[in-house]
């Protein structure tokens, strides 16, 4: 009776597991195998001689976020880039974030991560705002890897 009761558990459970995988919300673009699910770019673009106080203040809240993000699987991975010269004034960027979701709905998730991690809303609002004032120019860009093989979309 005991090993019954036991293999119908198991074969529910599985069943129970397929049901919620095939239900899950999937990618708008699913990922090829190797290929990531979602990736957003952040562009920041900076007042000159305030990069090392925005940097810190960055790190301090985003940065923590996307960790914090990263451990609960919400983000896949994220790399943080600075240019290595100089370009002209209206091309210029201080710093570049590539972020790789799972998926898209992984992209939501920021806000409850922020309040989770940060409880003096007073400070972090005071900083970020800091952070923002010093912030000449910034976009968010959802970035999609293509195959060069074959026709555009």
């Amino acid at each position: 009776m005991q090993t019954r009761r036991s293999a119908h558990a198991r074969r529910s459970a599985y069943q129970a597991a397929i049901a919620l995988m095939l239900c899950a919300p999937q990618p708008a673009f699913p990922a090829q195998a190797g290929q990531p699910g979602y990736q957003v770019e952040w562009v920041y673009r900076i007042r000159y001689g305030y990069q090392d106080e925005w940097w810190r203040i960055f790190q301090k809240y985003q940065i923590a976020i996307l960790d914090r993000e990263k451990t609960l699987g919400y983000v896949a991975n994220y790399v943080v880039v600075r240019p290595g010269l100089h370009t002209s004034e209206d091309s210029r960027w201080d710093y570049r974030i590539v972020i790789t979701y799972p998926n898209q709905a992984g992209a939501t998730h920021e806000d409850e991560v922020e309040r989770a991690l940060f409880s003096d809303r007073a400070t972090l609002h005071r900083e970020e705002q800091r952070r923002w004032e010093l912030t000449l120019n910034h976009w968010d860009l959802p970035i999609h890897e293509i195959d060069p093989h074959q026709p555009p979309d």
